[in-house]
């Protein structure tokens, strides 16, 4: 077996873990079982390419980014919004470089460039890819509130105020409006 299949085989175990990892903010609202990071991440790359294609952006650029935007969170779990006076912002690069340390050379780049960019902020794909991961958060919010979990309105908020591109907040006017079982009704 060689060296760099075995790094690969082990990263792709410790991404596995974003399966089990459930999204810690919601158990302050009372959500019993919230979805996973991976969960939240596969409907953030999907936002990230329609949003980025409505914005003129590359969708597959976008959604990649999208699927590395957590991942560091197998070493730190994922830490709410009121870990933030307690405990410093972990640097999702520094996390990225260690967890793929041992990949092979081309591996290791791709991800470490996915999330340098995503986290720049600086490319259409990030700015897209952003957004989407906001508007999962407010769409997530929404279906929440719907099944009756009452203590929503500071994540629909927070992921309003942090929306940058147009397509992105025309979704989420969109989105606070409609009922989550809206489209069965097209």
């Amino acid at each position: 077996m060689s060296d760099d299949a075995a790094a690969l085989a082990a990263f792709g175990y410790e991404l596995g873990v974003l399966k089990r990892m459930r999204r810690a903010g919601w158990w302050h609202a009372g959500v019993r079982d919230p979805e996973s990071v991976a969960e939240h991440t596969m409907r953030v790359a999907q936002l990230a390419a329609l949003i980025a294609a409505e914005e003129g952006a590359d969708p597959a650029r976008a959604a990649f980014l999208a699927l590395w935007h957590d991942t560091q969170e197998t070493r730190t779990g994922d830490l709410p919004h009121t870990s933030r006076g307690y405990v410093a912002k972990p640097d999702p690069r520094a996390i990225t470089a260690d967890q793929t340390a041992d990949l092979p050379e081309t591996s290791r780049q791709v991800v470490r460039d996915a999330v340098a960019e995503y986290e720049a902020k600086e490319s259409a794909e990030a700015r897209c890819a952003s957004d989407a991961d906001k508007l999962e958060m407010l769409l997530q919010a929404v279906e929440y509130r719907d099944t009756g979990v009452r203590r929503v309105d500071g994540w629909v908020e927070s992921a309003l105020k942090g929306l940058k591109t147009g397509t992105a907040r025309r979704i989420a006017d969109a989105a606070v409006t409609l009922s989550p079982l809206a489209w069965r009704d097209r």
